[in-house]
């Protein structure tokens, strides 16, 4: 009986490094947001305006493709929803850039960017893996006035993105 205890001991001892390292890692929990200007997330982690869970993972909004909501379709988010929360609105030109700020940098399919109910800039990666920020460009074409823009960020290999929403004035 003492030698099967021993030998169930030293297989296990075997094994469970084995079974640790071969199981598929989880998740991370952190990925990305608009940092420039303000998206509603980044207010929340500054204190700018007072939110819900979103105020310690302002990068982790995360939810299936095609999506218009703010919190990614998370009610653990929906503070991100509310549009009268007192957002600050950032003034903005014609043009402006926005700056994800990535915890995780997963394969990207696209970016994109809505305001006023449609689609204002897309940006094709093609896969690639970014950098820790990416910048992009975005023409706001004849918008002007306070626009809620929606930005998403597609995962290239999984079913998810990652949204973030930013209150600006164009041209105030």
């Amino acid at each position: 009986m003492h030698t099967k205890r021993k030998l169930a001991a030293v297989l296990g001892a075997v094994v469970a490094p084995v079974l640790a390292v071969s199981l598929p890692a989880s998740s991370a929990s952190a990925h990305g947001y608009i940092s420039t200007p303000p998206s509603r997330q980044a207010q929340c982690a500054a204190g700018t305006v007072s939110c819900g869970d979103i105020t310690y993972e302002p990068q982790s909004v995360e939810g299936p493709k095609g999506l218009t909501s703010c919190s990614g379709g998370n009610s653990r988010f929906s503070d991100l929803d509310d549009n009268s929360k007192g957002w600050a609105v950032t003034p903005v030109g014609s043009t402006t850039s926005f700056q994800w700020k990535l915890t995780a940098r997963h394969a990207t399919s696209t970016w994109q960017y809505f305001a006023g109910g449609q689609k204002i800039a897309e940006f094709n990666d093609n896969g690639a893996q970014p950098g820790a920020t990416v910048t992009h460009q975005v023409n706001f074409g004849g918008l002007s006035g306070q626009q809620k823009v929606l930005a998403v960020w597609n995962v290239a290999d999984t079913t998810n993105a990652f949204y973030a929403c930013i209150d600006v004035n164009v041209g105030g």
